[in-house]
């Protein structure tokens, strides 16, 4: 059983790497780039991204918490004994599942239903909702990466 943690944590960070360094990528440089195209191109590559990108993401938020609570369960103990960091990055890795399944089900769904039927209008009202939420959880995170970092030099 000693290779659970290591395990764990490898697989923990790897998630973590993919979900938000694909969110970095996706927020800071594809939509950037992609600016100048027209909105049929635009809003068509945008829909083969995401389904490229959301079946990582899938995997990541399986991932994240069971190994999140290998790690606490199997180094620590309890959330008592894991420290105040812990407990932020647990908060924080939920409200960014909950963003995510909201995205996924709600503007995801309705993107695609109108890439699907090249209703371009629709499709580019629907984008700037699913940055926002990228966005947020992008911030949210770089946010858990520095307490991740750090936590375990609070006081």
């Amino acid at each position: 059983m000693d290779y659970i943690f290591p395990l764990a944590n490898t697989l923990h960070a790897l998630a973590a790497v993919i979900w938000v360094g694909g969110m970095f990528f996706a927020h800071q440089v594809l939509r950037p780039a992609l600016g100048a195209n027209e909105p049929p191109v635009r809003l068509g590559i945008w829909g083969r991204v995401f389904a490229r990108f959301f079946v990582w993401v899938w995997l990541a938020v399986i991932i994240l918490p069971i190994t999140g609570y290998a790690m606490v369960y199997g180094d620590f103990g309890s959330f008592e004994n894991a420290g105040m960091h812990v407990t932020v990055m647990h908060a924080i890795g939920w409200v960014m599942i909950a963003l995510y399944l909201y995205l996924y089900v709600v503007p995801y769904g309705q993107y695609r239903q109108a890439v699907k039927a090249e209703d371009w209008p629709r499709a580019g009202k629907i984008l700037p909702i699913i940055r926002r939420i990228v966005g947020t959880n992008l911030v949210l995170g770089l946010i858990t990466i520095v307490v991740a970092v750090s936590g375990r030099f609070w006081g």
